[in-house]
């Protein structure tokens, strides 16, 4: 079974040996009242990757463990700060486990896993326990020897500190260590973890990827639109793993990740070739697809759900509940499997290859060397103009099934004249954050008033539903009747949140 933890540790260079007459006194730091010392632990650990290291190259590790209290397969993956996610499995097989092969895809890609180091230490283990007794952190020293396994034969040796937070403990804790620390001549390690540290010690290969990375110039639009790109790049691997585990909220922010690539792509053509670009966002317009039928229901059910449970009790006739629930199940079931089995292609994989490339070697164009102030805001000119185009058409347009959609057209107008302000915002400063808020505004008013039409349609089909079983339809016509009267209230708000956007895009700084 697999089980997750999260640690927050911070690694210190050491003197050789396991001696620790050189640490500074931590008694009486922050809430530090005294140190327990355990046993000396030898721990062995095998860990794996692909033949050029990209597990390494993007800050995940995954390893095969003997000794110690948590012996077993361990998979670490990054997460923001000192923090990291290690997603365990029992030693019940040499061969990698096919759950964390999984886990691992968005980086490696699919290609083979293999034995590349071998990590063997001997650690001194204290902890810090505050007035009670309880553990405020953990200190342990490791006296390291890693064998390269790289058929090169090559070896090294070095002495390391850790201080690892206890579950649920205070950041501020470790900031207070370090700063003993340091006044003591004790100085943060460079790597971030043993293994990329053994690697670096012993082979070229694990180069530093962001000095290998091709780029624009810096300062250039192409240089802003990159480093938007990129982070998004790295932000949809690191969901990958949270979206297979069924995590909170992961579909939905992978989804909007894509749809954040996606735009910028089609934004900043004048920056990136679209030759190489245009086939990448037809395959995140599909991921997005596959995402969104799990996502759609997310929020359908949601809404529906709080719907019903608004409701006073004597307005809720009939089964109501149990309806809800069996469509509830039937579609989150399918929308679960669409999601699994589009992450399971050929097609995903490709995708994951063809954004790795985008990020490392850049298809820029002539325009990417171009001043922010000119390129940047001629794209975001662009994007304005097409959702002033379709909101004025929405907003002449009487209401009904044709203006629903007409709304519902701007809205997607809206996303991308949003997310093209990201990207352009820490170029261009505070005109651009405003007019981003103010479309963000038109967005919000313009997708409430779509979640409306849908839920109508919805709330439709389970009163069919229900009148066909011989139940009665009340509650259902109600809910259908209620989000009507909503989505007029956000008609009416949309002409002043769009105004509200069209001041911002004409103040002084930005004149679109």
């Amino acid at each position: 079974m697999v089980h997750s933890t999260r640690e927050t540790e911070r690694k210190y260079v050491a003197p050789p040996g396991n001696d620790i007459s050189w640490l500074p006194e931590l008694t009486g730091v922050d809430r530090v009242a005294s140190l327990a010392e355990h046993a000396t632990q030898e721990l062995d650990a095998v860990y794996y990757d692909t033949e050029d290291l990209r597990l390494a190259r993007t800050r995940a590790s995954l390893r095969r463990r003997r000794g110690g209290t948590d012996a077993g397969w361990h998979l670490k993956l990054p997460l923001e700060g000192d923090t990291r996610e290690e997603i365990r499995l029992p030693l019940s097989s040499e061969e990698v486990p096919e759950d964390l092969r999984d886990l691992a895809l968005s980086r490696t890609h699919g290609a083979e896993l293999r034995p590349v180091m071998r990590i063997r230490s001997t650690r001194s283990l204290r902890h810090l326990l505050d007035a009670g007794g309880d553990a405020l952190a953990e200190l342990s020293t490791d006296a390291v020897r890693a064998d390269s396994l790289l058929d090169d034969d090559a070896h090294t040796r070095w002495t390391e500190m850790e201080v690892e937070l206890a579950d649920d403990g205070d950041p501020a804790l470790l900031d207070a260590i370090e700063k003993v620390l340091r006044k003591n001549g004790v100085d943060r390690a460079q790597g971030p973890s043993k293994v990329v540290r053994a690697l670096s010690e012993t082979t070229p290969l694990l180069e530093d990827t962001e000095d290998a990375r091709a780029g624009a110039a810096p300062g250039s639009a192409g240089d802003h639109v990159l480093t938007y790109v990129r982070r998004l790049v790295d932000a949809l691997t690191d969901l990958d793993p949270a979206v297979r585990r069924d995590l909170p909220d992961a579909v939905h922010r992978m989804r909007t990740t894509a749809r954040r690539l996606r735009s910028c792509l089609r934004s900043y053509r004048s920056v990136l070739d679209r030759e190489v670009t245009d086939p990448v966002r037809r395959d995140l317009r599909w991921l997005g697809a596959e995402l969104g039928v799990e996502r759609d229901h997310e929020v359908l059910r949601e809404r529906l759900t709080s719907g019903v449970r608004e409701l006073p009790g004597e307005l809720v006739l009939g089964p109501v509940d149990a309806r809800l629930q069996a469509w509830d199940a039937a579609r989150q079931a399918e929308g679960r499997r669409r999601t699994l089995d589009a992450l399971a292609t050929p097609r995903y994989l490709n995708l994951l290859e063809q954004l790795n490339r985008l990020a490392e070697a850049p298809p820029l164009r002539a325009k990417a060397a171009g001043k922010p102030e000119k390129v940047l805001v001629k794209a975001l000119g662009r994007e304005y103009g097409r959702l002033g185009q379709r909101m004025d058409r929405a907003l002449d347009t009487p209401s009904g099934p044709e203006r629903d959609a007409r709304i519902h057209h701007a809205r997607k107008a809206a996303k991308r004249l949003r997310y093209a302000a990201e990207a352009a915002r820490p170029a261009l400063g505070k005109p651009v954050r405003r007019l981003g808020k103010r479309v963000k505004a038109v967005q919000q008013v313009s997708g409430a008033q779509h979640d409306s039409v849908v839920a109508r349609d919805t709330l439709r089909g389970l009163a069919i539903a229900a009148h066909t079983a011989g139940e009665p339809g009340f509650t259902w016509g109600l809910l259908h009747g209620q989000e009507r009267t909503a989505a007029g209230v956000r008609e009416r708000q949309l002409p002043e949140a769009w105004a509200r956007a069209r001041a911002a895009a004409r103040r002084k700084g930005l004149r679109l």
